[in-house]
């Protein structure tokens, strides 16, 4: 994409590719998201650069309006296998401030020197201002949505002195860190009292329209839209006077602690909102989620289409627990219109997720909201995945019925490691959880527990493979990491007793989040190329079908598996699915009583023998 292009973008506020790129003016000495509202300002004026920490090494501050440092996350890194791409899912998870840039290069294996000249030459900016960026974004997250007290707040943001954040504050927002607490607390006000005049304004049209015989359902409806808008401080209707002081980590400003689904009071923890890009399929990533969850670790409560994603976390200064709320209303799912494969409306699509964290060390904060973004997929451009996948004949009709499903990952490499090498319902998983995992300080509902720590079960009485599995874990012969080469993981996890290739192409597409796992989890042994995902080549030496969608093959798995076209869980094997051919009509033939009955199939298994599912 050239200047000219992303000028084009910026010009028409495309959200779409909203982290992909930043632009900065000079005349004002800001930066913004290529969907800011604010009045385009002229090419001569524009400069664009490729990260939110090149644009601050640049000297812009960051736009109060947009906040371009709150945008989904680039899907680049999800895919790209080299040493960028991991170098940037490492910096995500916290390893730069954990360890420094030296850590993150023995991590990667190659020099600090090395690390700090490719990052500088594609992203404008070393390992040191994009983790200083990320540790910002988290101090204004802190201070809009804690009362922790500034000189506390600093360190556990992950600053290493009160001089260092106040200049990194001033520098980035513009603004003190009392001046920036001051203004979130006037803007919680103000959102609610404009959505408090909404809401009289539009009692007061129903009563006059009730006076005059109409509908007083016109008015009740005016009060439901009144409060909604673009802005970071919009409210959505009766929710926004209910919510107070909210922001948004990893994606989008928000107004405050969303109320529970069933209307009641707001619940404890940092209230967050994870943003994402295009379309999202909600209602099937936590259908997946549902019904794999663990008793202790994890639990969803509410209805469909309401309900609450909760689950404990395992953290480097302690543990955490995260409630996730299903979206419904105006961000839920859209029908995409006839003939299109994905909405395709620039700016109309895209949303949050409202998350709320209890963390015991809030120096987890930044981890914590990471983990949560890739176990909902919050970082995929569903764009490039539609018209990919869109030009299959086989999933072009399964895309259009499911825009923007996402592929799920894991908010723990290692345990989902282990639960899927375990194998069985999750009721297995479960019990494993009772006898082994750490109990909370105090229950939370359904909440007991921390699964078990791969060293925890290296002694337990577990089946042969998942002991091998947790040794390998537990000495470092296996990586999970966030950056992990997810090549040498893969291989690594295959060469274990009883895990085989299956398993381990399930635990690369979930526990690393790689996107191009389905071209390459076959069973005949898929050649390596690109960047480290496979190409299926037949008996003939030709590209077979799965080929053609690279680097999405994930989602075209989990497409397959909600259309019935595979088993749940199963990965891809030599018989790909075809396009159902149209079959001649018959005459209708009587059948025997009961023979309806005895030819009814059975769901497929979401969970089945390892390698198979989790």
């Amino acid at each position: 994409m050239d200047d000219e292009t992303r000028y084009e973008a910026v010009s028409s506020r495309d959200a779409r590719f909203d982290g992909e790129f930043f632009f900065a003016v000079v005349t004002t000495g800001i930066y913004c998201r290529p969907s800011c509202p604010a009045v385009t300002p002229k090419r001569v004026n524009v400069r664009f650069f490729p990260s939110a920490a090149a644009a601050q090494a640049g000297g812009f501050r960051a736009c109060r309006r947009c906040r371009p440092d709150a945008v989904p996350g680039s899907a680049e890194w999800n895919v790209r296998a080299d040493l960028v791409g991991r170098a940037m899912r490492f910096i995500g998870d916290g390893v730069v401030d954990r360890e420094g840039v030296g850590g993150l290069a023995r991590r990667l294996g190659y020099s600090a020197r090395q690390v700090q000249r490719q990052l500088t030459a594609e992203l404008g900016a070393g390992p040191v201002a994009l983790a200083r960026a990320r540790r910002a974004h988290t101090a204004r997250v802190l201070l809009q949505t804690t009362t922790l007290p500034v000189t506390e707040l600093a360190f556990a943001a992950g600053f290493a002195s009160i001089r260092q954040f106040n200049d990194t504050m001033r520098e980035i927002y513009a603004g003190t860190p009392s001046e920036l607490r001051a203004a979130a607390a006037v803007g919680g006000r103000a959102a609610a009292g404009r959505a408090g005049a909404g809401r009289t304004a539009a009692a007061r049209r129903g009563a006059e329209s009730a006076k005059c015989g109409s509908g007083a359902g016109r008015g009740s409806g005016a009060g439901r839209g009144a409060g909604e808008g673009h802005g970071p401080g919009a409210g959505r209707g009766a929710a926004a006077i209910r919510r107070t002081a909210g922001a948004e980590a990893g994606a989008g400003v928000g107004t405050g602690p969303g109320a529970g689904s069933d209307g009641g009071p707001a619940p404890a923890g940092i209230p967050l909102r994870l943003a994402y890009r295009g379309p999202y399929a909600a209602a099937e990533i936590f259908d997946f989620l549902q019904v794999r969850a663990v008793d202790g670790v994890e639990e969803v409560r509410g209805p469909r289409g309401g309900r609450t994603y909760r689950r404990t976390l395992r953290l480097t200064h302690g543990s955490g627990i995260a409630e996730v709320d299903e979206p419904t209303g105006p961000r839920g799912r859209r029908r995409p219109p006839a003939g299109l494969v994905c909405p395709a409306a620039r700016g109309a699509d895209g949303g949050w997720l409202e998350c709320r964290l209890r963390l015991t060390d809030l120096r987890d904060l930044s981890t914590a909201v990471q983990r949560i973004r890739r176990l909902f997929d919050l970082d995929a451009d569903p764009y490039a995945v539609a018209e990919r996948l869109g030009a299959d004949p086989l999933l072009r009709p399964l895309v259009a019925e499911r825009p923007g499903l996402r592929s799920p990952g894991a908010a723990d490499p290692e345990e989902l490691a282990v639960r899927t090498v375990l194998g069985g319902p999750p009721e297995r998983a479960a019990a494993l959880v009772r006898r082994y995992g750490k109990p909370l300080d105090a229950a939370d509902g359904g909440l007991t527990h921390l699964f078990p720590a791969p060293a925890e079960l290296t002694g337990a009485q577990v089946a042969e493979p998942v002991r091998s599995l947790c040794l390998a874990l537990a000495d470092g012969a296996v990586l999970l990491d966030a950056g992990a080469d997810r090549g040498a993981a893969e291989r690594a996890l295959s060469a274990l007793p009883g895990v085989g290739p299956r398993a381990a192409a399930y635990i690369r597409m979930r526990a690393l989040g790689d996107p191009d796992v389905g071209a390459a989890a076959h069973g005949t042994g898929p050649e390596r190329d690109g960047f480290g995902s496979g190409q299926e080549r037949d008996g003939h030496g030709t590209m077979g079908p799965a080929a053609a969608w690279r680097p999405w093959g994930a989602y075209a798995l989990h497409h397959l598996w909600n259309a019935g076209l595979l088993p749940t869980g199963e990965m891809l094997t030599e018989e790909m699915p075809r396009e159902p051919e149209p079959e001649p009509e018959r005459e209708p033939e009587p059948e025997p009583h009961g023979a309806r009955e005895g030819s009814v199939m059975s769901d497929p298994p979401v969970h089945a023998a390892a390698g198979r599912s989790r």
